[in-house]
């Protein structure tokens, strides 16, 4: 609250007036800052109906820091005429003035000097008037004393021109008396007491109304990163759609269940170090299913179920190499691998949401360590169709329906599309996803009957919730970069279902 003494003053001064009068002529009037003047008005709002307050904007002219010392030191073209001697001055000595080269000009143009390039000695500058009226300074002087409505608003502008003028909003109360006026200050009450109650003292005071429309304070609580909202939201989705969520908490996998399995090559450049993260200790990993191992082994070397391989020297020593995973994929080769032990294949539909690795260079739609969701289904006969089906029906539920389709390579699917969204914060297309059906030499060596297909696709959580929330840059939404507050204020995501 405002100073009682600077309260009191004001509603002295307002008690004077028959109408009412402006904060900025109070301000004037009591010799202080018209902030305070502008804390006192809200401060006598605070107490009810002690005044009437009303914002109102007006225009003044002021004089910029050039403007100011012009008005007190003169112009730069009478400086200049004044510092000239009788007998000349040289234009270089001149112009090493402070106010020389501007001062030149303006007193050139208003005839008060003249240059005579011929002197014998040089450029040489004269004064062609005896005495000369500074009228730059006496119209400034003129605004500096809050009388700028003498001035033509010609005179205004060719001044602001020069930048010695600037016209500036300025924002105050025009203030009247309200019906509980008083010059006295009462201060109002804010709590009733059961003392008040028990001496009856309550009936002389003044109580402070309660304003119902007023914030509440926000209770302390934890907040959830928009990452976790919108993957519980997609958890939900899968569920809604029949799915079984996978287990996924093996971030360490061997190259045999995260490439072999999936019938990708031991050459392949994703198996490179450059792309991948391999693990030093253990580096090794020993058990595997040996049967499945040597189907596996022999598809990729000899060929076999109709294909013929890659033709070449398959190594355990590679399989065995452990490393960071580098998708979810390898979770669905061990589900659908325990799903073809069964003595009586069952339709399933699985999911998982979970982190995986990679050796990416960052960008703005890049991480080293991202979240990877993965469906998939596996039935008799199931064909592209029905991946593109179930893909439109899942990204409506997300509310994504800006959805195009391209064709792709993987290494265990085929046929394969790649999944694009179009983003409106990047305004442009933006890859969500990977998606395929699997290939028979990934599916027969683990067991599965001839005539099952399994569709599948996988997508990062971290671009879908950018697309939510409107983010542009990946790193704003995961790592050392991001804003807390962001994370605070960010509300429930609600995705359309």
């Amino acid at each position: 609250m405002a100073d009682t003494g600077l309260l009191e003053a004001l509603l002295r001064l307002l008690e004077k007036v028959d109408g009412g009068i402006d904060s900025q002529d109070v301000a004037a009037d009591l010799g202080v800052d018209h902030q305070l003047i502008v804390g006192a008005v809200k401060s006598l709002q605070a107490l009810g109906e002690v005044i009437s307050a009303e914002q109102k904007s007006s225009k003044r002219w002021e004089l910029t820091g050039e403007g100011r010392e012009i008005a007190e030191q003169g112009s730069h073209e009478a400086r200049v005429f004044n510092a000239i001697p009788d007998e000349g001055l040289p234009q270089n000595e001149l112009m090493k003035m402070p106010s020389g080269k501007v001062g030149f000009s303006k007193a050139m143009s208003n005839k008060w000097i003249r240059l005579d390039k011929a002197h014998e000695g040089g450029p040489r500058v004269f004064k062609t008037v005896e005495t000369i009226e500074d009228t730059v300074r006496d119209k400034l002087q003129l605004v500096q004393k809050g009388l700028s409505a003498k001035l033509e608003d010609k005179e205004k502008n060719e001044l602001k021109k020069r930048k010695l003028l600037s016209e500036v909003t300025v924002k105050s109360y025009w203030i009247t008396k309200g019906s509980s006026f008083s010059t006295t200050i009462t201060k109002q009450e804010t709590e009733l007491t059961p003392e008040m109650i028990a001496s009856g003292s309550w009936k002389e005071k003044k109580f402070k109304p309660y304003n119902f429309e007023a914030m509440g304070v926000a209770p302390d609580c934890g907040h959830l990163h928009p990452l976790m909202k919108v993957r519980t939201q997609f958890r939900q989705i899968f569920l809604e759609m029949g799915f079984t969520e996978m287990p996924t908490n093996n971030f360490i996998e061997s190259s045999f269940w995260n490439f072999d399995s999936l019938f990708q090559p031991q050459q392949h450049p994703a198996r490179d170090q450059h792309d991948t993260f391999f693990i030093s200790d253990p580096a090794l990993a020993h058990e595997f299913p040996q049967d499945y191992l040597e189907r596996v082994k022999q598809v990729h070397s000899e060929g076999g179920y109709g294909s013929q391989g890659y033709k070449y020297d398959w190594k355990i020593e590679e399989a065995q190499k452990n490393l960071l995973r580098t998708h979810t994929t390898a979770v669905s080769a061990r589900m659908l691998y325990k799903l073809a032990q069964q003595e009586k294949f069952t339709p399933v539909k699985y999911f998982s949401i979970d982190r995986v690795f990679r050796n990416e260079t960052l960008d703005a739609t890049h991480l080293a360590e991202f979240h990877q969701i993965e469906g998939v289904v596996a039935d008799y006969g199931l064909t592209l169709g029905n991946l593109m089906g179930i893909l439109h029906q899942f990204f409506t539920k997300l509310g994504i329906t800006k959805l195009r389709f391209k064709p792709a390579y993987n290494p265990y699917t085929e046929p394969s599309m790649e999944v694009f969204s179009y983003h409106e914060g990047l305004k442009k297309w933006v890859e969500v996803g990977n998606s395929g059906v699997f290939r028979p030499e990934m599916l027969l060596p683990m067991g599965l009957p001839e005539g099952v297909s399994v569709i599948a696709w996988g997508l990062s959580l971290e671009r879908p919730t950018m697309i939510k929330y409107g983010i542009n840059n990946i790193r704003e939404l995961v790592g050392h970069k991001v804003n807390l507050q962001m994370v605070y204020d960010s509300p429930i995501c609600r995705l359309d279902s």
